[in-house]
């Protein structure tokens, strides 16, 4: 006859690793768990390197530097360049980014599960944490470039930066429309000076795989370079000069709808993010807006654009603790990051969308 065994209170899930005893043999583990942990966010992040990253050590913000443009004037000899017609006003601002409250992912081993299992469901777990940290950094920062993308700042003097680029009504169902839309965001960039260097397109991955189908230009070795697609692989370098990146994360922040709690139509997540609010929303909605009418039948969206349009501010990097639980005959692993994100340079974000 069968034995039911009780489950132990908020213990989740029957991982099955080995057990670390021994405090040698805890630390071993904790170790291992850590780099896995490291591992899966760093191979599951996409949108972390494709921003301005800035490290602090203490303090709830930081600031970047926000600088406009000089001119450039042929001299009359013998006049002064200290004149008004000779001298750039070169317009300077700070952007101020804070960190958000700590994002955490966790779960509980129990001590009986360590023990029977004979298999190891460890580094399982590790990634599983892993990637949802990476998720929630990816989303954020996806959000923060729609942001930046949306920003207009020709009407305000004060603000050095330009605005950004939606480009609206785009049709993605072919493989020949997808490029050359991806051309137009990049002559928009040329159009607002943006380097040409680090510049990229975040699609979903439908629209990524089209540009690997028959008969397109973009893997012809007649007009691309040679190693610029692997159509076994399923890969594509770049188009127009933008290093192409698939993530359904960017499908996940468009299909969101409605989160403005301020337009009484959808119901805005302010659990975390609620010190940054790229939108501008008085009713601190953090990285929530109307992502309504990014995707729609003409396929899904998809934001391009440079690093320099978003800013990372890291407070606290990936780290991972665990406790042994007495009461619970269970050890409680965790990992944890606190970061936060903002706009930048606008006219480094382009927003392409379908309706």
């Amino acid at each position: 006859m069968a034995t039911n065994i009780p489950s132990i209170p908020g213990v989740a899930g029957n991982p099955g690793a080995r057990a670390t005893t021994a405090n040698g043999d805890n630390a071993l583990f904790l170790k291992v768990f850590a780099g896995e942990i490291l591992t899966a966010f760093n191979e599951s992040n996409i949108m972390k390197d494709l921003t301005m990253v800035r490290s602090i050590s203490s303090g709830k913000s930081a600031s970047f530097p926000v600088t406009g443009t000089a001119s450039a004037k042929y001299h009359q000899p013998g006049e002064s360049l200290i004149t008004d017609s000779y001298l750039s006003q070169i317009a300077h601002n700070e952007k101020q980014i804070f960190i958000d409250n700590l994002l955490v992912s966790s779960t509980m081993i129990a001590e009986i599960d360590e023990l029977r299992n004979h298999y190891d469901l460890r580094s399982i777990y590790s990634a599983e944490l892993g990637k949802a940290l990476a998720k929630e950094c990816d989303i954020n920062i996806i959000k923060t470039f729609i942001a930046a993308a949306r920003e207009d700042n020709s009407a305000d003097a004060n603000k050095p930066m330009g605005s950004g680029t939606e480009i609206t009504g785009a049709n993605l169902t072919t493989v020949a429309a997808l490029i050359d839309k991806l051309y137009e965001v990049a002559e928009t960039l040329d159009g607002k000076d943006v380097p040409s260097e680090d510049r990229f397109a975040v699609m979903a991955p439908q629209e990524y795989y089209k540009l690997l189908t028959a008969d397109n230009v973009a893997i012809n070795k007649d007009t691309s370079n040679a190693g610029n697609a692997d159509v076994a692989k399923g890969t594509i370098v770049e188009v127009a000069g933008l290093r192409l990146y698939k993530s359904n994360h960017v499908k996940t922040v468009v299909n969101l709808g409605d989160l403005d709690e301020a337009s009484g139509s959808g119901t805005a997540n302010t659990a975390f993010g609620v010190n940054n609010d790229p939108f501008g929303s008085a009713s601190d909605n953090g990285y929530n807006t109307n992502f309504s009418g990014i995707t729609g039948s003409n396929g899904n969206g998809f934001i391009a654009g440079h690093g320099s349009a978003v800013g990372t501010v890291k407070l606290l990097d990936l780290a991972t603790e665990s406790e042994y639980q007495i009461e619970r005959q269970a050890t409680l692993f965790a990992a944890k990051y606190a970061m936060g994100h903002g706009v930048l340079r606008p006219e480094c974000a382009v927003l392409v969308s379908t309706s």
